[in-house]
């Protein structure tokens, strides 16, 4: 069987710039910054005082507020995400489609808070009083289940845990479900939701995390700034809706964008570290323009990992320069939204997809905030769109994702042409 077309019929986003996808595209538009002091415990023990977190959200609105309190942070954002995504597509409640839908999420830790809590509980007052649901909250399968639940799909439902690639990931195999015919459609992306004390303190003692900007907090994620010092933990949920084009058009739905084509590799190389010579993280890259039949050429935006730790930012560049080739390289318009946004571990693929996808519908290339000393001397001397987006035409978009244990993964999306 010939390979089907697969496009995205529906998206939905709970981020640390907005509760919805307009919200949280608007402040990347705006150059806006999600990252503020921590809320979500009491960080005066800790070095890192600052997150991205995500603010104002209220569960009840998109789930039964009993229900909501069996859930984990995670996964009631991914309730959430799911549902806007859903009533976007023009699926909820269409229980004929939704009986045959599939979910392939994205969940790099899962119900940290809850880990730590019930251990915590444990230790404190003995095992009378664990937490019953720990379990069933905690494990990062729950997210989808609990999708599945709510608005009544009965596909395949599976969770990809590769650390910071699980939600470009979890797009490629809902890509390769959808266009192999396994699927008609397929709900994917990711969510995650770490900022709790462990979560930062663990990171923190491997040297991971920005520091050094209580001041002025939205200050501290600077992707391939001279003086970025690591990167700022973020949270949140973006899933999007992947359906089989001619199943899209028959039933008129919308159709923001085309998956055009999915890579993935692994370094094999450290267990948090890159291989500084890029070469096989950018063969994910390679290996998605080869599955999208594409040329470097035909890719005008590429949303980097870019985390704002000095060698992430500095080998991926090198990374770009062996996929690309240098002179398309040079041509390339390449930000790092974690610099509004932070970095949201499993969830940060989807939401960085979805960012491409409304690049590509508005014409817009965000910026990489905080660009203010570009990195030249250390490696980093392509173009990142320092501070301010600027308006192009954009057909195709690659978003690039590189996790610890050296997983790596690539997706591009581009403009719909019958």
């Amino acid at each position: 069987m010939a390979n089907r077309r697969v496009v995205i019929t529906g998206m939905g986003a709970v981020t640390p710039l907005g509760n919805t996808v307009e919200d949280t595209w608007a402040g990347i538009k705006a150059a806006k910054s999600g990252i503020a002091p921590i809320t979500q415990f009491d960080s005066s023990i800790n070095k890192v005082h600052y997150a991205a977190e995500v603010k104002n959200f209220d569960p009840s609105l998109y789930m039964d507020s009993k229900d909501a309190r069996k859930m984990a942070r995670f996964t009631q954002f991914g309730v959430a995400a799911a549902k806007m995504c859903l009533e976007d597509a023009g699926l909820l409640g269409n229980s004929e489609v939704l009986d045959e839908t599939g979910i392939i999420l994205g969940v790099g830790i899962g119900g940290l808070e809850i880990t730590e809590s019930s251990v915590l509980s444990l230790q404190k007052m003995g095992f009378v009083k664990t937490n019953p649901m720990a379990i069933p909250q905690l494990i990062p399968n729950e997210v989808g289940g609990n999708i599945a639940i709510n608005f009544g799909c009965h596909g395949p439902v599976q969770s990809v845990a590769t650390a910071c690639a699980s939600g470009t990931d979890a797009m490629g195999d809902a890509f390769d479900m959808v266009r192999s015919g396994r699927l008609d459609c397929c709900l994917t992306g990711g969510a995650e939701a770490t900022i709790c004390q462990f979560g930062i303190v663990a990171f923190e003692v491997l040297h991971a995390l920005s520091t050094g900007f209580d001041d002025d907090p939205t200050k501290a994620s600077r992707p391939f700034d001279k003086n970025r010092n690591g990167f700022v933990m973020g949270e949140g949920s973006c899933i999007m809706m992947f359906e089989e084009y001619e199943h899209a058009k028959a039933r008129g739905a919308k159709i923001y964008a085309e998956v055009a084509g999915y890579g993935a590799s692994c370094d094999g190389f450290h267990l948090t570290a890159p291989n500084p010579d890029g070469i096989c993280g950018s063969k994910c890259m390679i290996r998605a323009m080869k599955d999208a039949g594409m040329n470097p050429s035909e890719i005008q935006y590429y949303n980097a990992h870019g985390t704002s730790t000095h060698k992430n930012d500095s080998s991926e560049t090198h990374m770009i320069k062996i996929a690309f080739g240098e002179e398309n390289a040079r041509k390339l318009k390449i930000s790092s939204t974690k610099s509004m946004h932070g970095h949201c571990l499993g969830a940060t693929g989807a939401i960085e997809a979805m960012i491409c996808v409304k690049a590509i519908e508005d014409s817009f290339v965000p910026c990489t905030k905080n660009l203010d000393e570009q990195d030249v001397e250390g490696g980093c001397d392509l173009d990142y769109v320092p501070n301010k987006g600027i308006e192009m035409n954009i057909d195709a978009a690659m978003s690039a994702t590189f996790g610890f244990g050296g997983h790596n993964g690539a997706i591009i999306v581009k403009k719909v042409k019958d």
